[in-house]
């Protein structure tokens, strides 16, 4: 097996990573046929480009990942994003980086679109309960300054039956513990084999650990790699049947903006490998109380040095300077 068959990204990116290492992005037809399956929305509705910021460099792309329990993105009614994620392609196409933001993080959250929301500060998964995806890109562009290209909502729900699919996932369990929801399953310490239905309950787990959302973000990534793993260690990605139904069922639980093609953005990723792909967290100050909430606070000068880099397509730069942030959003020094 090829190093880790060029698996990285998680989610739909998933997809178009396996289309491209799998050698199947050369089938377009079969690519294109897979866009039928990807649920659409005007994710940009209502934002004038005036008020966004601008687009920097050329060839670069961010793409805004959100994971949900729902795959319709309108059914927003008391619905916030259990994940976001921003994902930067820098513009020679060679590397990639994930920044993941705590749903809790205090920002800015705009006027919704009705104007019966926003305009406050709040947690930052606030902001799609209120408006929709749109409100949820203007608060991301609002808080980071970069501008989003793409957007990908994942329905975590939905990748139970992909888990199911492929026979299940093995997950590392850091501590014993048992799930606050119904049938309140037991996750014991070790490397456990879990089925759709229990593997999502495991992430979506975080008052049993003292980092609350920073351990579920980390379960989610471990989760997402762990399903890339199992498909690839069954022999998924080299056998054309078991492919063609785990990447039918992945973009089944899949919802983007309406001008994202499967087969372009693949083809932009086709030179990436796993080991080209850097996992980050937004820069935190740790947790404090606002409104009566338990909420993340952004580590403001760290997230906008972080953010900058995105912005101005120099993250190589960046992490390559004195200090960055590690997983947990702390900094730490590079060397």
């Amino acid at each position: 097996m090829r190093r880790r068959h060029r698996r990285i990204l998680i989610g739909v990116l998933a997809v178009l990573l396996v289309l491209a290492g799998a050698g199947m992005i050369a089938v377009t037809t079969y690519g294109r046929s897979l866009n039928g399956n990807l649920a659409r929305t005007d994710a940009f509705a209502g934002l004038p480009e005036s008020a966004r910021p601008t687009p920097r460099v050329t060839g670069a792309m961010n793409v805004l990942l959100l994971g949900s329990d729902s795959r319709d993105p309108d059914r927003t009614a008391d619905s916030r994003t259990d994940t976001i994620m921003l994902l930067h392609l820098d513009a020679d196409h060679r590397k990639a980086e994930v920044i993941s933001i705590p749903r809790d993080t205090w920002v800015f959250v705009p006027e919704s679109g009705d104007g019966r929301h926003g305009n406050t500060s709040a947690k930052i998964n606030s902001a799609y309960a209120w408006g929709g995806t749109p409100l949820i890109v203007q608060t991301v562009e609002s808080f980071t300054g970069v501008h989003i290209d793409h957007v990908a909502l994942v329905d975590f729900a939905g990748f139970a039956q992909v888990v199911d699919a492929l026979g299940g996932v093995d997950l590392t369990i850091e501590k014993t513990i048992t799930s606050i929801h119904a049938p309140h399953r037991t996750f014991q310490k070790g490397i456990r084999h879990l089925d759709g239905a229990a593997a999502l309950d495991y992430v979506r787990q975080r008052y049993q650990f003292p980092d609350g959302d920073f351990s579920r973000e980390r379960h989610q990534r471990e989760f997402l790699q762990a399903l890339l793993d199992r498909a690839a260690g069954i022999g998924t990605l080299s056998n054309p049947v078991k492919l063609n139904a785990f990447l039918q069922a992945v973009t089944r639980s899949v919802t983007v903006d309406e001008d994202f093609d499967l087969v372009d953005v693949a083809l932009e990723l086709r030179d990436l490998r796993s080991d080209d792909l850097t996992f980050l967290a937004s820069p935190s100050a740790g947790t404090g109380m606002r409104s009566g909430q338990s909420v993340v606070l952004a580590d403001t000068a760290g997230a906008r040095a972080l953010y900058q880099a995105v912005a101005t397509d120099t993250v190589q730069e960046y992490l390559g300077g004195a200090a960055a942030p590690s997983p947990s959003g702390a900094a730490v020094p590079r060397h």
